[in-house]
């Protein structure tokens, strides 16, 4: 029998009427539901909370209310700017930490080695130093079970570790030399965080101070590493700020106060609903008057760049490096009944000049955190004529100096990235710590001979990676699955001696046995010794 044609349309018909009625179907269920809730027009934020009480009771599946809370409130931070954020109770702790400048546990520094919890320093002063846990010991028990050869992670060795001040811990330990576990109860107490991490002479008249951060204690760490300076005849001063994130603005205000005279503009802050605030200099710097380099670089950000923007802005100091992240956004903690807080931009910073120096963030945090790869690819690490700034940006300093807002510090000298000795073998030994492992194992065999040399000074000075020892090495990469490249490996051989010495020092001497010895392919601290002659 013959159809009309219309029948050949008929199922594309039947799909669009079906398409159509579940569309009609959804819209009318939504308006219908969404016309139950009582929202009060005349309140916006009453929505909110309307619809969270209405997701939770109608949403298909059963959800944890508080979850559902925490999320709605880091997407709300999140789209104000990149540095607003919530921290759940869990992690405030954590978080607040390094700023407090302590935390309670046993005191330790550790690595974990071939799967095994292997002690790099007991910390000066804590409970594990004075129970007698020493450098090289190996954790092979916890509160009686076994966390060596389980493939234990950094987490859950703190998480075994720390705990609240008097509780105690019990842990076995196996020591070079002796042929059972040693058993100790530690204590748990107050572990210092230190933010300087060094100080010492890089020449007879400089000295060298690094800070990774602005913590509670920052400012007295300070002080006591500038009085040891003192005492060794320090006449001009290097502070090393890179990779520095910030922290606390009231002791970056205190530093700077410490090199600038009386009255002097440090920094201001000034917000919608925050009122201009200045914070000046004071009567009581001490170092006033020395010859004063700053060094900075696409980790140093807020506090650091206060501190270099005050001193630059001042024309009291030099700054030595690369462009600082660009951070010019003033949080304010405040915390809820239930453990947790939100940090919230209150305010801009602005340094003497009146430049912020606050990046842009308009387009999202991807592309906020990128711009330090676009960094990269656009040659800025390699070349001070790459950075763009626009000439509306510029400010003068007291004495004539152009200096730069809308997007970090750049530094009055450059230094660009150093990338000889490179090597995709290189990469490859560093990113899997096995420079780092098997200085370790080199140190913890020969803690003895190493400590016949008594000051990093003499270890400096006559200590050499010989040939065996660097073949050593490359064998015990071999064994780690990265093969032996001869090109590669004779253009990165100095720079591979360099971190091996180094980071031998460390677990000697600490940062303080580090410090000097890197300091050798350190480009940017180079520089500043040369400037400062």
């Amino acid at each position: 029998m013959n159809r009309p044609k219309f029948y050949i349309y008929l199922p594309i018909v039947f799909a669009l009427i079906l398409i159509l009625g579940i569309f009609i179907g959804n819209t009318f269920q939504l308006h219908n539901n969404f016309g139950t809730l009582n929202i009060d027009s005349k309140n916006k934020f009453s929505k909110i909370d309307e619809i969270l009480r209405y997701v939770n009771d109608e949403y298909v599946d059963t959800i944890k209310a508080d979850q559902l809370v925490d999320k709605t409130i880091v997407a709300m931070l999140q789209n104000l700017d990149p540095h607003s954020a919530y921290i759940s109770a869990d992690e405030l702790a954590s978080t607040n930490e390094p700023l407090q400048g302590n935390f309670e546990g046993v005191g330790i520094e550790f690595n974990i080695v071939d799967d095994t919890i292997r002690v790099v320093a007991s910390i000066p002063g804590g409970p594990a130093e004075s129970v007698g846990v020493q450098a090289g010991d190996k954790l092979i028990k916890v509160e009686g079970k076994k966390v060596a050869g389980i493939k234990i992670t950094n987490k859950q060795v703190m998480e075994n570790l720390k705990g609240k001040g008097g509780t105690k811990v019990k842990v076995s330990i196996m020591r070079k030399g002796k042929p059972n576990l040693i058993d100790f109860t530690i204590t748990r107490g107050k572990i210092p965080i230190y933010s300087v991490d060094v100080a010492y002479m890089v020449n007879s008249k400089t000295g060298y101070i690094k800070i990774s951060r602005f913590a509670a204690t920052t400012f007295d760490e300070y002080k006591t590493a500038f009085e040891k300076l003192q005492l060794q005849r320090m006449q001009q001063l290097i502070i090393d700020l890179r990779g520095n994130g910030g922290g606390y603005l009231n002791t970056a205000v205190d530093l700077a106060d410490e090199f600038l005279s009386d009255g002097k503009e440090i920094v201001y802050t000034q917000g919608k609903a925050r009122n201009r605030k200045d914070y000046k200099a004071t009567k009581k710097g001490e170092f006033e008057n020395g010859k004063l380099i700053i060094l900075i670089d696409d980790g140093s950000a807020s506090a650091s760049e206060i501190l270099s923007g005050a001193l630059q802005d001042n024309d009291r100091a030099t700054i030595v490096g690369r462009r600082s992240f660009g951070k010019g956004l003033v949080q304010e903690q405040s915390e809820f009944s239930d453990g947790s807080a939100i940090r919230l931009t209150i305010a801009r910073y602005y340094t003497p000049t009146g430049r912020c120096i606050q990046k842009p963030y308009t387009d999202n945090l991807e592309a906020y955190y990128d711009e330090e790869y676009k960094r990269f690819t656009s040659g800025e690490l390699e070349s001070a004529d790459s950075i763009k700034i626009s000439d509306s940006l510029k400010f003068k300093t007291p004495a004539g100096k152009i200096v730069y807002g809308g997007g970090g510090i750049t530094p009055d000298v450059f230094v660009s990235l150093d990338t000889s000795g490179r090597s995709h073998y290189l990469s490859e030994v560093a990113f899997n710590g096995l420079i780092n492992d098997f200085a370790f194992d080199y140190a913890d065999k020969e803690r003895q001979k190493l400590k016949a040399f008594k000051t990093i000074q003499n270890f400096n000075k006559s200590f050499v990676i010989t040939p065996d020892v660097f073949e050593a090495f490359i064998v015990y990469a071999e064994k780690n699955k990265i093969p032996r490249n001869e090109k590669q490996i004779n253009t990165s051989q100095e720079i591979i001696k360099t971190q091996l010495k180094a980071l031998i020092a460390r677990n000697i001497w600490n940062s303080e046995g580090y410090y000097p010895v890197i300091q050798s392919q350190d480009n940017i601290l180079k520089k500043a010794i040369q400037l400062m002659k």
